[in-house]
C-alpha cells in the first residue's frame, strides 16, 4: 500500500484531547501534580508517563499526559463504585499492580459505546483522501530542533558535506530521529493551502514542494517554537492505492476517532461532578 495513503488515513483525523481544568482555590502539595477527588497524581508519575511515551517531553506533551492521568483516574473511580467489577474472572487473575487497571477495562468496555463505521462513511474518507492529493509525492527528511543557534550549526555542518542522516540521529528532537529524519511519502495540491498538507504544517509543506530532489532547506523552517531543517530524498507522481486496498486501515482510523469521541464525552461529564485540583 502506497505509504502516504496510509499515513493520511491513520492519521488524518486528530484525535482529540482532554484539556478541561477546573480551578480550585486548593493549593496542590510538593510533588503533586493533580488531585482528582482527593486521589493524588503525582509529579513522579506523570514523568514516567511522559517517559513511557519515547517522545521528546515540551509543555504540550506533558499537559496532554496529564490530562490523560486525569481521565484515566475519573475512570479508575467510577469503576471502584461497582463491586461487580471486582468479581470479574479477569479481575481476580490480575496481579495487584494491575487489579485497578483490571476494573477500569472492565468498566470502560460498559460504558464506551462508539458509534459504528458504515461503509458509507469510509467510502467518504477514501474520496476526500484521494481528492486532496496533488499530482506528485515527496519524500523528505527532517531534523527538527528547538533553537535558532542549533538549526544554525545543522545547516553549517549541511554546506561543508554533513550527512543529513547523522545529523538527524545527532541533533533532531522528533520520533524520526532514528530513521536519520525520514518521513513516509507525502502529497499536497501546489501551492499548499491550510488544512490542505496531509497535517503537515503549512510551512513545511510550502518547504517540501519548493525544494529539488536532493536539495536541502537553506534556512530553518519557523514551526511555533521548532526549528525544522528539510531534504528532499525523491519525488515521483502521485500513487492513488484502489479503495479496496486501503479500506480497512481508513475504517480503523474512522473507528479510532469515533472511540476518541465517546471517550472525550465520557470524560467530560465526569468532569462536571468531580473535584479536580491542578
Amino acid at each position: 500500500m502506497n505509504t502516504s495513503i496510509r499515513r493520511f488515513a491513520l492519521h488524518a483525523l486528530a484525535l482529540a484531547a482532554v484539556t478541561v481544568s477546573y480551578a480550585w482555590a486548593d493549593p496542590l502539595p510538593a510533588g503533586v501534580v493533580a488531585v482528582v477527588n482527593n486521589t493524588q497524581i503525582t509529579q513522579a508519575q506523570l514523568d514516567r508517563a511522559v517517559a513511557q511515551t519515547g517522545v521528546a517531553a515540551n509543555p504540550n506533551v506533558v499537559q496532554a499526559i496529564k490530562q490523560q492521568l486525569i481521565a484515566r483516574e475519573l475512570f479508575r473511580q467510577q469503576a471502584a463504585k461497582n463491586p461487580a467489577y471486582d468479581k470479574l474472572p479477569a479481575v481476580k487473575q490480575a496481579v495487584q499492580e494491575a487489579h485497578d487497571a483490571a476494573i477500569t477495562q472492565a468498566w470502560l468496555k460498559d460504558n464506551i459505546k462508539p458509534a459504528p463505521v458504515t461503509d458509507e462513511q469510509v467510502k467518504a474518507r477514501y474520496d476526500a483522501i484521494v481528492g486532496s492529493l496533488g499530482d506528485k509525492e515527496y519524500k523528505p527528511r527532517v531534523i527538527q530542533v528547538g533553537d535558532d543557534v542549533t538549526a544554525a550549526q545543522v545547516i553549517a555542518q549541511l554546506k561543508q558535506g554533513g550527512d543529513f542522516a547523522k545529523l538527524a540521529q545527532q541533533y533532531s528532537t522528533a520520533p524520526n530521529k532514528a530513521r536519520g529524519g525520514e518521513m513516509d511519502w507525502v502529497s499536497f495540491k501546489v501551492p499548499a493551502e491550510e488544512g490542505k498538507t496531509q497535517n503537515l504544517p503549512l510551512a513545511l509543506a510550502r518547504e517540501i514542494a519548493t525544494l529539488g530532489v536532493g536539495a536541502t532547506s537553506a534556512a530553518p523552517v519557523e514551526v511555533g517554537s521548532q526549528r525544522i531543517v528539510v531534504k528532499v530524498d525523491a519525488v515521483r507522481p502521485t500513487q492513488v492505492p484502489a479503495y479496496d486496498t486501503v479500506k480497512p486501515a481508513i475504517k480503523q482510523a474512522l473507528e479510532t476517532a469515533e472511540l476518541e469521541r465517546s471517550t472525550v464525552k465520557l470524560v467530560g461529564g465526569l468532569l462536571k461532578q468531580a473535584k479536580v485540583i491542578q
